[in-house]
C-alpha cells in the first residue's frame, strides 16, 4: 500500500524514491511546474508545424534518413512506425518492478520540459505506474546511444495499445491486454502526434533504471563488507591497531576515512581483543589489515556514482530538444543527450569495485578456514578428517570471485557503429549496467559466505568480540543453523545473500 508522494518535476527524483515507487510505498505525482513547462515546449512543436519549417524529429525521418521531409498529413503515422519498427527488443523480458521505474524515470526526463511532448502523455505513464500495471519489454535491444531505444519502444508500443501489459495481482504479476490496461486507469490508448513517439524512445531510462537498482544494493554491500572484516578480525583474533583513526588520517582519503572508522567502532569493547592483548602476533594479512585502504576507493566510487545518475535522472535525455524564451519564440536543437557513456563508465568501474570486495572477502574467507589463524580446527569440521565442514564455502566463494573476474570486464570498449555510420559510436551503457545486477548477486555471495565462516568461529570463541560485531552476529546468526555435523549450505547462503543486498544489517 502506497504511503507517500514521489513529485515527478524534472529536477528532485532520487534513487530512494524510485526504489520506494519500484516496491509499491510511494505513488508518483506530475507537478503543476512540470505541466506548464512541458505544455511550453509542446507549443513550440505546434508552431513549427504551423511555420512549415522543417525542423529534424518534428517532420523528418530519423537517424540516417534525417534528411527525409515527410507530409505533414503523415506526421501521426510516421510516429506510430517509429515505434513499431524500433519494438523489436529480444531476449528474456525486463522485470515488472525494472519497467515501472524505467516509466518513471522517462516520465520524469520528459517533466523537465524540453521534449515537446504534451503532458496527458506523461500523466498516462504515470497512472500505469501507480496502479502497478506496465507494458512487456524484453531486456535486450539497447546500445546506450540514441537512448534505450528498443526497450523504451516497447514501452511506447503499449502506450498506442499495441503491446501487452503485466499488472501486479496478490500471488505475483499476470498477463493482461491492453484493452484491460486501459481499462484499469479509465483511459484509453494515445494516438502520438509529432516528435512524441522519439520523445518516447530516446533517452537512458533503461540504463538508468539498471544503475540505480545497483547502486542502491551496493551501497548495502560495501557496508556489509566492513562489518564482514570486522567479523572476521575477531574471528581469528585479529589486531585493532591497523584501524587506529591515527594511521587512516595519516592518509585521509575520504572513503578509507568512512571505512576505517566504521571497522574499528564495531570492534570497540572487544573482550576478545583484550585476551589477546599480549600476544607475539605484529600483523594480520592484507586482507584484514588493509581492509579499510580497499573497501574505501568502493565508498568513494559509489559517492562519485550516486551523484552522476541523479543528475542523469533529472536531465531531458531525448533529441533533439526545444527551448523556449518568454517571448514564445523557441529553438528546437539537435544534440547527444541520449548518449549513455557517463552511465557505462561508471557501471564498468563499479563492477571493477565489486570484484575487489569480493576478491578481498574471499581471502578472509580462506584465513577463517585455517587453523594457523584461528586456533580453530581446520575448516571449523567437528571430526577432522571425517568431516569437510565449511571447505566447500570458500570454493564457491572463488567460484563466484571467477564469475565476477568475467563480470569486470568492460562494457563500454565494445563500440559497434549502427545506422549506416550516422551512429558511428554508442556507449553500451544499458549492458554495462544490467550487468552490474549480477555482478551484486555474485558479490553478496561472496560475502555471505564470509559472515557464515566468521560466526561459525565466533560461536566456538569463549570471549565476547566487539560490541557492533556482537550486534552483528545477532543479526545473521538466524540464517545459520548449528554446524555441529556437515550438511549443504546452499540455501543458507543464498538466503542470506539475499538479506545482505537488501539492508539486513542497515539496523546495526
Amino acid at each position: 500500500m502506497a504511503t507517500t508522494d514521489v513529485t515527478i518535476d524534472g529536477k528532485s527524483l532520487t534513487i530512494e524514491s524510485l526504489i520506494s515507487i519500484r516496491d509499491g510505498g510511494a505513488q508518483a505525482k506530475l507537478s503543476d511546474s512540470a505541466i506548464t513547462a512541458m505544455r511550453d515546449s509542446r507549443r513550440a512543436i505546434e508552431n513549427i508545424l504551423d511555420s512549415d519549417a522543417v525542423v529534424y524529429g518534428i517532420n523528418t525521418g530519423f537517424g540516417a534518413m534525417s534528411s527525409v521531409q515527410i507530409d505533414k498529413a503523415d506526421l501521426a503515422k510516421l510516429q506510430a512506425n517509429l515505434i513499431r519498427s524500433h519494438a523489436c527488443g529480444v531476449g528474456e523480458l525486463m522485470s515488472p518492478e525494472h519497467v515501472l521505474m524505467m516509466m518513471t524515470i522517462r516520465a520524469n526526463s520528459l517533466a523537465v520540459g524540453h521534449s515537446g511532448i504534451r503532458p496527458e502523455i506523461v500523466e498516462v505513464l504515470l497512472e500505469f505506474v501507480n496502479a502497478r500495471i506496465c507494458p512487456v519489454v524484453p531486456r535486450i535491444g539497447s546500445l546506450g546511444a540514441s537512448g534505450d531505444l528498443a526497450p523504451l519502444a516497447h514501452l511506447a508500443l503499449g502506450l498506442i495499445g499495441e503491446n501487452e501489459f503485466l499488472v501486479e495481482v496478490d500471488d505475483g504479476w499476470e498477463v493482461i491486454d491492453a484493452n484491460e490496461a486501459f481499462s484499469t486507469i479509465n483511459r484509453t490508448p494515445i494516438s502520438l502526434e509529432a516528435k512524441e513517439g522519439l520523445s518516447l524512445i530516446n533517452g537512458t531510462s533503461q540504463m538508468c533504471t539498471y544503475l540505480a537498482e545497483s547502486i542502491s544494493v551496493m551501497e548495502s554491500l560495501v557496508f556489509t563488507a566492513d562489518c564482514a572484516a570486522a567479523a572476521s578480525v575477531e574471528a581469528i583474533r585479529g589486531s585493532h591497531r591497523a584501524f587506529d583513526p591515527r594511521i587512516h588520517s595519516a592518509r585521509p582519503h575520504k572513503g578509507q576515512l568512512i571505512s576505517s572508522a566504521r571497522i574499528y567502532s564495531l570492534l570497540s569493547n572487544s573482550a576478545i581483543n583484550d585476551s589477546h592483548a599480549d600476544c607475539d602476533r605484529v600483523q594480520d594479512p592484507y586482507s584484514l589489515r588493509c581492509a579499510a585502504q580497499v573497501h574505501g576507493p568502493v565508498i568513494e566510487a559509489l559517492i562519485r556514482a550516486r551523484s552522476i545518475l541523479e543528475i542523469e535522472l533529472n536531465s531531458a535525455t531525448d533529441n533533439p530538444l526545444v527551448f523556449t524564451t518568454e517571448d514564445g519564440n523557441a529553438d528546437v536543437i539537435s544534440g547527444g543527450n541520449f548518449h549513455g557513456e557517463n552511465l557505462a563508465i561508471i557501471a564498468d568501474n563499479l563492477a571493477v569495485c565489486a570484484h575487489e570486495l569480493g576478491s578481498i572477502s574471499e581471502r578472509r574467507t580462506n584465513l577463517l578456514m585455517s587453523p594457523q589463524w584461528t586456533g580453530l580446527p581446520a575448516f571449523l569440521a567437528v571430526e577432522e578428517g571425517l568431516e569437510s565442514g565449511l571447505m566447500i564455502v570458500q570454493y564457491v566463494s572463488a567460484a563466484c570471485l571467477a564469475e565476477l573476474h568475467l563480470l569486470a570486464n568492460p562494457a563500454s570498449t565494445s563500440n559497434v557503429p549502427v545506422s549506416m555510420e550516422k551512429e558511428d559510436h554508442v556507449s553500451m551503457g544499458a549492458t554495462a549496467c544490467y550487468r552490474l545486477i549480477s555482478s551484486c548477486e555474485m558479490l553478496s555471495r561472496i560475502l555471505a559466505n564470509e559472515l557464515i565462516s566468521a560466526i561459525g568461529c565466533l560461536r566456538l570463541i569463549p570471549e565476547a568480540p566487539g560490541k557492533g560485531v556482537g550486534n552483528i552476529v545477532q543479526l545473521v546468526d538466524p540464517f545459520i543453523p548449528e554446524l555441529a555435523a556437515d550438511q549443504s549450505l546452499s540455501e543458507v547462503s543464498d538466503a542470506l545473500a539475499a538479506g545482505l543486498r537488501y539492508g539486513l544489517l542497515h539496523d546495526l
